[in-house]
């Protein structure tokens, strides 16, 4: 992990976000996290010597704000996402992951690292990787989630921002780089062990389990080890519980 590395945090009051910034200044690492509310963020976060908090709405930031406050970071990691109850799933924004991420990406590139900045995504598995490169999905599984990306809006919205990151961004972009991570069905629990793929290992019909605890370590290494970035850079990798992994095989 590098000295003095600064990681911007978005949706850390949320339950895999807010493990994602705990785990990150468990690793010596200084946070900025924008909130709405800074109250929401984890027991034993706040008051941190190595959190600034920034309370304010993501999406009513200038670009001129946004800029300053991606200034002199290593990594971005976005956990934002759409509350699940029927205002969070039906009501505005109804495009939120999709306008946080093009925003900022767009803030990173405004501010012309020196470096390229890594840029981490939470998404789902509910995300075909762009280029119909997924070989999992049948005829049945392909139609069920177009009809999902028509009625649930955050399937949508998902799917918007990795094509965003994949045919916008790209790979070859100077200023920043990225990974959009896809968990299937979010459980509490402790870290486990945990198995990655390259593509998705479960249909819709019959889904995995990945702990939050698992998905906040792996973006956490993503962020700080360079060896795990250069393993995933401009991929979609598939994280899920080892029960899941026994049988279907993957990177470690």
């Amino acid at each position: 992990m590098l000295a003095q590395q600064t990681v911007l945090v978005v949706g850390g009051t949320g339950r895999t976000g807010g493990r994602v910034v705990g785990q990150l200044l468990d690793r010596g690492v200084n946070v900025v996290a924008i909130v709405r509310s800074a109250v929401r963020l984890p027991a034993g976060v706040a008051g941190h010597p190595g959190l600034t908090v920034v309370e304010a709405d993501l999406l009513s930031l200038t670009d001129e704000d946004l800029a300053q406050h991606v200034q002199g970071c290593d990594a971005v990691i976005s956990c934002l996402g759409h509350v699940i109850n029927l205002r969070g799933i039906f009501g505005p924004p109804r495009d939120l992951v999709t306008r946080a991420t093009s925003r900022l990406c767009r803030a990173i590139e405004a501010s012309k690292p020196g470096e390229p900045v890594k840029f981490i995504l939470m998404s789902s598995v509910s995300v075909d990787h762009p280029g119909n490169l997924d070989p999992r999905r049948g005829v049945l599984e392909k139609v069920a989630m177009w009809l999902l990306s028509v009625a649930i809006p955050p399937t949508k919205d998902n799917q918007r921002a990795a094509d965003f990151l994949h045919s916008d961004i790209g790979t070859d972009n100077a200023f920043l780089q990225w990974v959009a991570v896809r968990p299937d069905t979010l459980r509490e629990g402790d870290k486990t062990d945990y198995s990655l793929h390259e593509f998705l290992v479960s249909s819709l019909f019959k889904p995995d389990n990945t702990n939050m605890s698992n998905v906040a370590h792996f973006m956490c290494e993503l962020a700080t080890n360079p060896d795990t970035w250069g393993d995933w850079v401009g991929e979609l990798p598939v994280i899920i519980n080892p029960a899941s992994a026994d049988s279907r095989g993957g990177r470690p």
